[in-house]
């Protein structure tokens, strides 16, 4: 879909169509002087992202239940849509892995009894969004791991026909992307002063750590055929989403700096494409 390059920062997009599921995206993002552990604590800085109004696409964020063990969240997000669509709410599941020095993390719509649903925002439950973050060689061939590489894998269905939520990327895709590297390094220079975490940004320090050896055992067991292996009801919360990461037995790639990207791309897509014509999805 993409390839575009800037000083400091390198993105490349890809697309495939399911038949009966939503259109499914994969990026590489490559960061020049950054490391895996600014951007994995970035994925949490939700609080970061409305005070400073990077993403202005992001109405609320709050926490609604936290494993300081594990460091596994459940999160609540209601996003602004264009006039002509109701804006959106999502409850979101969260955990990060570490293996081997990168980073895992998967993130999933999950059910919230104690939310209510409402008519407005509508709740999106159809969310998948899974990243890998790792240190890399820098593009510049000095040979130097001073480079941070993001693998993402998304899907959800905000309720948009797919065809029209296609075309909105299409067109909105790389005015959001390019959004990022800068909102990056105002992140970066906050770090830096020594201001302190936001309790997001806290909790995606706490990872579980794994075993390469373990992971590639369970790609030849015979549940590696599941597509994604729902989590047992019964288990307590801390236990709850780890087998979201084994995707046909393998780790889920992954990652993006903003969850909300895709969703942001089609809003902007949709919206210069179709805003004149007022249309309630």
């Amino acid at each position: 879909m993409m390839d575009k390059t800037m000083p400091n920062m390198s993105y490349k997009a890809w697309r495939r169509d399911p038949e009966k599921a939503p259109p499914q995206y994969r990026s590489r993002t490559v960061f020049e002087d950054a490391t895996p552990e600014l951007v994995r604590t970035s994925s949490g800085m939700m609080i970061f992202r409305i005070k400073s109004k990077w993403d202005d696409m992001l109405l609320y964020h709050a926490s609604l239940k936290e494993c300081p063990v594990t460091g596994t969240m459940l999160v609540h997000w209601v996003r602004k849509f264009p006039f002509f669509c109701s804006d959106r709410e999502y409850t979101i599941g969260r955990r990060i892995w570490k293996v081997d020095g990168a980073y895992y993390c998967v993130t999933k719509g999950v059910p919230c009894p104690s939310l209510p649903r409402q008519n407005k925002p509508k709740r999106v439950d159809l969310y998948y969004s899974s990243w890998r973050i790792r240190a890399v060689e820098s593009l510049r061939g000095d040979g130097q791991m001073t480079a941070c590489e993001v693998l993402l894998f998304h899907y959800e269905d905000m309720g948009i026909p797919w065809e029209i939520a296609k075309l909105g990327v299409r067109q909105g895709m790389w005015g959001c992307v390019k959004k990022i590297e800068p909102g990056l390094r105002a992140y970066q220079v906050t770090r830096n002063s020594g201001e302190p975490l936001s309790g997001c940004a806290a909790m995606a320090q706490i990872n579980s750590k794994v075993d390469s050896g373990y992971l590639k055992s369970l790609g030849t067991s015979r549940r590696a055929s599941d597509d994604v292996v729902e989590a047992d009801k019964s288990k307590p919360w801390g236990s709850n989403i780890p087998k979201f990461l084994i995707v046909g037995g393998a780790v889920a790639l992954a990652c993006s700096l903003d969850h909300g990207l895709l969703t942001k791309a089609i809003i902007f897509g949709v919206a210069r494409r179709f805003g004149k014509a007022g249309k309630q999805l």
